[in-house]
């Protein structure tokens, strides 16, 4: 019978190092050492083929080294890639992230940020569909909390990964205003349940200062459902002469409606995202897009999120700033 490998240990990775086990212990969850320490304690034991043992970890840090990442929707391509960047950052300093899709529901939203509360993450990174409910500041009394996109009610998250909303909305309607653009519809995948997200309520202001003629319709972030709701929009026989979404993917339902109703972008109709997300490149035409940098936004979270778990002094509050990336989904109106 083959022999089992024996397990590296702690001390075997602190006299590589010439630390104490303690220090190597510190090292490794990323805690009162330096990051030259860290590296080098983790490249030792890397070396070594150390793997903590997760039920030790957990008795020992009162941690259970799972966090939380609850998003509003997978349907969405760009929340997609946010929570395969989430995981893998996370992985890559020995944490592992619990992925949950609240599928556009904010009761469900709700739901499921209290079974990851009551299964005992370090804490919890949620993309909220209602940042005004009154559950958060409930939360983040018992958890690190950290917030991307919406700040949260009361600003109770210990962190916070926002958008510059008023400059990415500014960007996308003074470009269409530019182009000579004044009936714009905005669909956004904002409920009447959660009425005064900033993204929408800087739209009605960016368009009275720029004097558009502006529908805001409620639109699924789910392939089918919006291109339902952009068939609605494009067949009315007033229909608007540009489509800003509210995320990429519902201008992906647009592109499928236009080519259902036999329409061209940009010349019958032109289309603007608010994601870049990769694929957008890729469409035909290429659609122009607000950019929020997703690696960013990935590295930011992730740092924000383990200096609360572990408690460490830092920037608990990063603004992203915009790009557009224009492209040929826009151009002139039809005269």
């Amino acid at each position: 019978m083959a022999q089992r490998s024996k397990r590296t240990t702690i001390r075997e990775v602190a006299k590589a190092t010439g630390l104490s086990p303690a220090a190597v212990s510190y090292a490794l969850r990323g805690i009162q050492t330096s990051e030259v320490t860290q590296e080098r304690v983790r490249k030792a034991a890397a070396e070594l083929g150390y793997e903590a043992h997760p039920i030790a970890r957990a008795l020992a840090s009162g941690r259970s080294g799972m966090v939380g990442l609850l998003c509003g929707s997978l349907e969405d391509f760009w929340q997609q890639s946010l929570a395969v960047g989430i995981g893998r950052g996370l992985l890559a300093q020995d944490r592992y992230a619990i992925i949950l899709d609240a599928a556009e529901d904010p009761e469900r939203e709700l739901a499921l940020a209290r079974q990851l509360r009551d299964q005992r993450v370090d804490g919890l990174i949620v993309q909220p569909l209602d940042p005004a409910a009154e559950f958060w500041a409930e939360l983040a009394e018992t958890l690190p909390v950290v917030s991307i996109g919406d700040v949260l009610r009361g600003g109770t998250a210990q962190g916070e990964v926002v958008f510059d909303n008023r400059h990415g909305v500014t960007l996308a309607l003074e470009h269409l205003h530019d182009f000579g653009h004044r009936r714009v519809t905005v669909l956004t995948p904002t409920r009447d349940s959660t009425p005064d997200r900033p993204a929408d309520v800087y739209v009605n202001a960016e368009a009275a200062r720029l004097g558009l003629e502006v529908a805001v319709v409620a639109s699924s972030q789910a392939l089918r459902a919006a291109t339902d709701t952009a068939l609605t929009v494009l067949s009315d026989p007033d229909r608007p002469t540009a489509v800003f979404c509210f995320s990429d993917s519902i201008a992906y339902g647009v592109y499928a409606a236009t080519r259902e109703l036999g329409l061209a972008v940009p010349g019958d109709v032109s289309v603007a995202g608010y994601d870049d997300h990769p694929m957008s490149a890729l469409l035909t035409p290429p659609l122009t897009s607000v950019d929020w940098n997703i690696d960013g936004i990935v590295a930011a979270a992730v740092k924000v999120m383990l200096g609360s778990i572990d408690d460490r002094p830092g920037r608990k509050r990063v603004v992203c700033d915009p790009r557009l990336r224009v492209r040929a989904s826009t151009g002139p109106p039809a005269k």
